[in-house]
Order: C-alpha cells, then sequence, then structure tokens
C-alpha cells in the first residue's frame, strides 16, 4: 500500500513539474514574441521621419495648383497610427486614423486629446511621427495602434487613457 502512495505522490510531483516547464516554455515564447512586435515598431516608428508641428502644418498645408486646389498632402492621407511626443514632459501619444494627417491636425488644433493640445498651447516642445498601416505588416489598424501604445508606454506614462482599440 505504501509502494502505491509513494508511486502516486511521484507522479503528481512528475506531472507539476511537466505543467510548470510547460508554462515557462509559453510565457518565453510571448515574451519573445512580446520583444519582435516592439522591436519591429520602434524600427517602423524610427525609419519615418519627425516633424515638429510646424513643418507638419507646413507640409499640410502646400498646394501646387492655383486658387481653390486641394492641397498636395491630401492626396497621401494614409491609414495608419501616428506618435506625438512631448520632449517637454517625456510623454507619448498614440492614435490611429484613416486619414492620419487629419487626425493629426486635429489634435493641434484642439479637436482631438485636450492634454496634447493644452500643453501644445502653452508651449510645450512636440515632435510627430506617423506609420501606415500598409508597411507595417499588421493586419488592423487596431493591431497597429495596440502593439504602438505598449511600446512607447503611452499608456502607463503617457497622454493614451486606453491601452487601445480592440479587434
Amino acid at each position: 500500500m505504501l509502494f502505491l502512495f509513494e508511486f502516486g505522490s511521484s507522479i503528481l510531483m512528475l506531472l507539476v513539474f511537466v505543467i510548470l516547464v510547460l508554462i515557462y516554455v509559453y510565457l518565453r515564447d510571448l515574451s519573445k514574441q512580446k520583444k519582435l512586435i516592439q522591436e519591429q515598431i520602434e524600427g517602423l516608428a524610427n525609419n519615418t521621419i519627425e516633424l515638429s508641428p510646424d513643418e507638419f502644418f507646413e507640409m499640410r498645408s502646400a498646394s501646387f495648383g492655383g486658387r481653390g486646389k486641394p492641397r498636395y498632402a491630401n492626396q497621401f492621407n494614409f491609414p495608419g497610427v501616428y506618435i506625438l511626443y512631448n520632449y517637454s514632459k517625456d510623454m507619448y501619444y498614440v492614435g490611429q486614423g484613416k486619414k492620419v494627417l487629419d487626425r493629426v491636425n486635429h489634435h493641434f488644433q484642439g479637436r482631438g486629446n485636450g492634454d496634447v493640445y493644452a500643453d501644445y498651447k502653452y508651449g510645450d516642445k512636440f515632435t510627430i511621427r506617423m506609420v501606415g498601416l500598409e508597411e507595417s505588416g499588421f493586419s488592423s489598424l487596431n493591431d497597429l495602434e495596440r502593439h504602438t501604445i505598449e511600446t512607447f508606454g503611452a499608456y502607463s506614462h503617457g497622454y493614451n487613457k486606453t491601452r487601445g482599440n480592440r479587434s
């Protein structure tokens, strides 16, 4: 009888050990995947042009036609995410839009995140980066935005009030 008890507890201990190993492997793989996504997002963001709000407005308002012709930049209004960085406070805001140029413009005109606008209005220095969905390797704006928010810590210590939209 004692033999069966010892055998059963050995099996139980082996089972617990196997489960712990599987959990460890799963978490390690999850961590690797998370790191790869963060590196991908940082790479995308670092390979984009960084503009000040003034440079953005100048680019946005350029027109190469006569009076009444649409702004040139409107032809390139693309789906993607934008990363607003407040150098003065070391804070990020990440957002998404089907027309990124319009969404960025809204933030600096008081029709976006109120905290970003207030800091901009009172003189904080910002930069703008934009990442197109098409070039990102992500299948949806929600996924790209969610991972970008996490990569830049825009929810944990930035302007974002959510972790991003869910698909």
